[in-house]
């Protein structure tokens, strides 16, 4: 996926683990299925996960994820990842790692929600809740800049995708988002990237969220991709009452997932699969609900 990714197998975390963690050294490790584009992971035994950054830029995370994920925890209405072990770069390999315990789930997906409304609900508590924790201290989300920002990589993936989408509805939804009024409060906690990858589903409700290297404080409106990026039509109402999201963070929200999802589909065109369609399918989305 990437011209510099580490080098990563069961091998090496075997490796890793024997030299830095001995007493998980003699657990089966296996990898595991996942879309994530910055991480790998292999399950360890049958209640934990080890997660290494594939590139310097998600590297730099481990360190902001074991500080702030058990800060986050008690607040939040769901489980997030729990950290049980922070590795040092060795053996070869470049970037500091990290283990966690394994968290139930599955996937959600938008086409199969059993109860959408229900998962609509869930989300919006999270995200709200989220918002809700001081912000003291925090550090900035990895999207934590103004939209207009973001306006010259979102017309150079524009560019690229010419004839891949329409390129002329694209433009004007993202021009349109533009003008939309800046958020007018104090940053707060997001997640920065609530995408179907980063939540479990368990008995058709959410049940955790993952991955936390994108999150800080922010723009509330970047968390409204979800709305696009996981749910049906039919419940993205639902999604933003809950959230409370007036005209103009929805109209920022739409912007965000737009822009994302157009410089994921540039980026990941060739060589991700499953980033390719589900960024085709927010774009299309996008255009469809005008």
């Amino acid at each position: 996926m990437h011209p510099d990714e580490a080098d990563i197998g069961i091998s090496l975390v075997r490796r890793l683990l024997a030299a830095q963690f001995p007493r998980w050294a003699d657990l089966p490790v296996a990898p595991v299925g996942s879309v994530g584009t910055a991480n790998a992971m292999y399950r360890l035994g049958p209640d934990m996960v080890v997660r290494l950054p594939r590139i310097a830029g998600a590297a730099a995370d481990v360190a902001k994820e074991h500080r702030w994920l058990p800060r986050l925890a008690p607040p939040l209405p769901v489980a997030i990842p729990v950290p049980l072990g922070e590795g040092v770069p060795a053996e070869g390999y470049p970037y500091p790692w990290s283990v966690y315990r394994w968290l139930e789930g599955e996937t959600p997906a938008a086409h199969s929600m059993a109860e959408p409304g229900a998962f609509a609900r869930g989300l919006a508590e999270f995200v709200t809740a989220l918002r809700r924790i001081d912000p003291a201290d925090a550090p900035p989300a990895y999207r934590s800049e103004p939209l207009a920002a973001r306006d010259a990589a979102t017309r150079a993936a524009l560019e690229k995708l010419r004839g891949v989408v329409d390129s002329g509805a694209a433009a004007a939804a993202w021009e349109s988002a533009l003008r939309a009024p800046a958020w007018p409060g104090p940053p707060v906690w997001i997640h920065a990237d609530l995408q179907p990858g980063n939540l479990l589903a368990a008995r058709g409700r959410l049940s955790a969220v993952i991955d936390f290297g994108c999150a800080g404080v922010g723009d509330p409106a970047v968390d409204l991709i979800a709305a696009w990026y996981v749910l049906p039509a039919d419940a993205r109402g639902v999604f933003r009452a809950a959230v409370g999201a007036d005209d103009a963070m929805w109209a920022r929200g739409r912007g965000w997932a737009l822009s994302i999802a157009l410089m994921e589909l540039s980026y990941y065109r060739d060589t991700h699969p499953v980033m390719a369609t589900t960024a085709r399918h927010v774009i299309g989305e996008l255009l469809r609900s005008g």
